[in-house]
């Protein structure tokens, strides 16, 4: 059967394509106010059509094959199933027609709405942050993202534990949704789920240790962190793998990047930086999944510049760049703090003419500490200009100190080769060694105590 998307004017089916395999049904619910407006619309609401697209996506990432996909209109909130009556008995005859074996609903779910759809269907259901807690299961290498996720991912099935699982068929333990009935049958136990939480929990605790002692050790090098942010798909590993000449995964999917990727950058004028690639971020972003990569994006809440990525050809790149500033404040992250941030608009290699020197036009008219740098990273273009503002904004937080040194002092120019950015270096007319370098201040007082006549003056 062709696969096939309901259209929310007439409840016809219209195809639509997808490529993967296991069948699914995607449903955006629409709520809608009484006269048919939409509930709390804003400048930065992204069109139920759009948000559609994205749940696909987020399926697909998952290896679903959406078979039926709709925006449903829903006038209020039902407790015990969300949507109408009506509406529920019309999705079930769908599940029964196209044979498919779980409903994704892009929205959240009460333990007790999930339960009582699943019983109508006869078919897994799933919420957005149910869908989301999946990708991210999948999607971690490390040891510690995989910890991460699992924490978030019990922690949103203990709540899915309520009093009728009692029956090997019905329970919601495990680790996943995919699984057979019974997967990972310890956990439905309360008890059991809260144990193995504080494991995870004392195991997190050494991995942040360790990665506290990283930064430290980090800190005592003249290396600033450069860290990527952005929606998911929004080119973050592209534009890491352009910047690194690295081979991280890049793929037109959502969250294809999870685990965090630091890399060591020349600069053109010979400024080294420690390059970070972060998991994206989206909207509805799982409150519980935040907290659980707090560890990690601890890389981005430290760094010395921040790149905020765009993809600038989507349709809902506004919306988009509001909720990865949301996100940035919940790690306490002021988006408008000034030079520390830079916005990429990327894949500006997706727009014709036209659209390209409206965008630089709006670029033009911002302030210097916010002006955006256009650049794809697909291509190359523009990262000429990106390096040369990250090197601007790092040099404005940094000291320059002048120099003299003994010609046959080797091992002092050494150190400052390990704990200071030279430069320049030359033969003084007094026949000394005449160094120029730059430190962050830190560094800086440990220049002065080590070479006690150095002069530091603004950069």
């Amino acid at each position: 059967m062709e696969p096939r998307r309901f259209d929310q004017d007439n409840n016809r089916p219209r195809p639509h394509h997808g490529t993967a395999t296991g069948r699914a049904i995607v449903i955006e619910p629409h709520l809608r106010g009484s006269k048919g407006a939409p509930l709390r619309a804003s400048a930065t609401s992204r069109t139920p059509a759009a948000k559609l697209e994205e749940a696909i996506g987020l399926a697909r990432a998952i290896d679903l094959s959406v078979v039926v996909s709709g925006v449903v209109p829903v006038g209020e909130i039902r407790p015990a199933t969300y949507l109408g009556k009506g509406k529920v008995e019309e999705i079930a005859g769908l599940v029964k027609t196209d044979e498919a074996g779980v409903v994704v609903m892009d929205c959240p779910l009460s333990p007790v709405q999930q339960r009582n759809l699943e019983k109508a269907w006869g078919a897994k259901v799933v919420d957005r942050t149910g869908l989301i807690l999946e990708i991210f299961g999948r999607r971690a290498r490390t040891r510690e993202g995989a910890l991460q996720v699992e924490l978030a991912h019990l922690t949103y099935q203990k709540s899915r534990l309520v009093r009728s699982w009692t029956h090997l068929e019905r329970q919601r333990g495990g680790f996943g949704f995919l699984g057979g009935p019974g997967e990972s049958q310890l956990e439905t136990d309360r008890r059991l789920i809260e144990e193995r939480i504080a494991r995870i929990e004392t195991e997190l605790e050494k991995v942040k240790r360790t990665r506290k002692l990283h930064r430290a050790s980090r800190k005592r090098v003249p290396y600033p962190i450069v860290a990527l942010v952005g929606y998911t798909n929004a080119g973050k590993s592209t534009l890491f793998n352009r910047m690194t000449r690295a081979s991280v995964l890049s793929a037109d999917m959502l969250f294809a990047t999870l685990d965090p990727t630091l890399r060591a950058v020349d600069l053109p004028r010979g400024l080294r930086i420690i390059l970070s690639d972060t998991v994206g971020f989206i909207s509805d972003l799982p409150t519980m999944l935040v907290a659980a990569f707090r560890a990690t994006l601890e890389e981005v809440i430290e760094a010395d510049v921040i790149l905020h990525v765009r993809d600038v050809s989507h349709e809902d790149t506004e919306a988009q760049s509001h909720d990865v500033e949301d996100v940035l404040r919940q790690l306490g992250i002021e988006p408008g703090e000034g030079r520390r941030m830079i916005e990429v608009w990327n894949k500006i290699d997706r727009l014709d003419e036209a659209a390209r020197e409206r965008l630089l036009n709006r670029a033009d008219r911002q302030l210097a500490e916010r002006r955006p740098v256009l650049v794809s990273a697909l291509t190359g273009e523009g990262l000429d200009r990106l390096t040369a503002e990250i090197e601007t904004r790092l040099a404005a937080g940094r000291i320059t100190i002048d120099l003299s040194l003994d010609p046959a002092d080797g091992a002092g120019l050494s150190w400052l080769h390990r704990h200071t950015e030279v430069i320049s270096r030359g033969m003084g007319p007094d026949g000394r060694l005449a160094v120029v370098v730059r430190a962050d201040p830190a560094n800086a007082d440990r220049v002065r105590a080590k070479f006690g006549l150095a002069v530091a003056t603004p950069d």
